[in-house]
Order: structure tokens, then sequence, then C-alpha cells
């Protein structure tokens, strides 16, 4: 194979979304970098890498060579990141994973879809628009929303509660179960077994 070199080749892209810098570090905004975090820990990698606009590294994950990446363009340009390492690697969409925050699911509770439109989320919305399409699967995680005539943006950008993150710690255990099976079994499976 004259210039093939597939053993750099990825098989999947599993994206944790998020805001870079310490201001936001534990923010229910984002639960995607404290999942990837845990994964990568979990396998005795670090993100450390640097390309795409992300802080990544390569895994073997789910009997997959994948790439995991934390995009590091602030929330609302994640798909500029994402856009670039699908390119590089020509990763379709339907292997994008994307785990999130969502503020419509109560706190800790686990939600996989194949597809599905943005819901608000502007760092879906983003990824959207570079990605020119909506199928691509994802994993929110409920961070709950704020009591009645509470701010959104101060919501996300805010410190889950001692008690909140006790469950969300659980959350993100079941979000990397969750990417395995969406990998290995497809997103059927992962719907059945983890919704």
């Amino acid at each position: 194979m004259l210039f093939g070199n597939k053993s750099s080749a990825v098989d999947w892209l599993i994206v944790g979304l998020g805001n870079p810098g310490q201001k936001y570090e534990h923010t229910r905004h984002n639960m995607g970098f404290l999942t990837v975090d845990l994964l990568a820990e979990k396998q005795g990698v670090k993100l450390n890498k640097v390309k795409f606009k992300s802080a990544f590294n390569i895994m073997h994950f789910a009997g997959c060579k994948c790439l995991v990446m934390k995009p590091q363009t602030y929330m609302n340009l994640s798909g500029e990141a994402v856009r670039e390492a699908a390119q590089f690697y020509k990763v379709p969409a339907d292997h994008v994973l994307v785990i999130y925050d969502d503020v419509s699911l109560p706190v800790g509770k686990i939600r996989v879809r194949p597809t599905g439109s943005a819901g608000g989320h502007n760092g879906i919305k983003n990824i959207i628009s570079h990605l020119g399409t909506q199928d691509f699967p994802r994993i929110k995680i409920g961070t709950g929303a704020p009591g009645e005539g509470g701010d959104m943006i101060d919501w996300v950008i805010g410190v889950p509660s001692q008690a909140e993150r006790k469950v969300l710690l659980e959350s993100f255990e079941k979000a990397i179960q969750a990417a395995e099976c969406v990998i290995e079994y497809g997103c059927q499976k992962a719907m059945n077994d983890y919704n």
C-alpha cells in the first residue's frame, strides 16, 4: 500500500466537551472533560498532546484505536477542533462520540443518543455546524437545571454541590461504560442498557 500508513489511523474520536482553564475546571459545563479525564486515567494515558486545537491522546479502548480529545477552543467553538481531527484521520461523523453536560436531565442521569438536534447546547450546535450533520452519537450527563428564576449561565459555569459531585462521579463511570458499549455494540444496545 503506497504511502498508506494504516497504523496511524484511528477508528473513533471520543470528544469530551468543556471549557479550558482552572476557572472552569470543576463546573457543570465540564462534564465531558471530567469523563474523558477519568477514561484516560483508567487507561494509564495522559491527554497531554496538543494538536487539532485540543488536548488529546490516542488509546486502545473497546477494541478500537480511539483519539480521545478535549477541545481547547472554549465550548461554543468545539466544532473547530472536532472537524480538524475528523478530517485529519478521515473519521466519519457516526464514529465521532461526544460526551457533554445536559441541563434537561436530572443530576447524574445518562442518556445515549445516535443523533439529534443541539437542544440549546452551544458546543453541540457548533459541532453540528462544522461536521455538516447532526448524525453523530452522543452521551449526555445530566446536571439538572437552576431553580425558578435562576440564571442558566451561572448554573452551567457553577460548581456542583458535594452531594451532586458524588452522584456525578458515578455517572462518569457509567458514561465510560456506555461509550464502550456504543463503540463495541452500537448505539441501540447502549441506549437499551444505559438510558
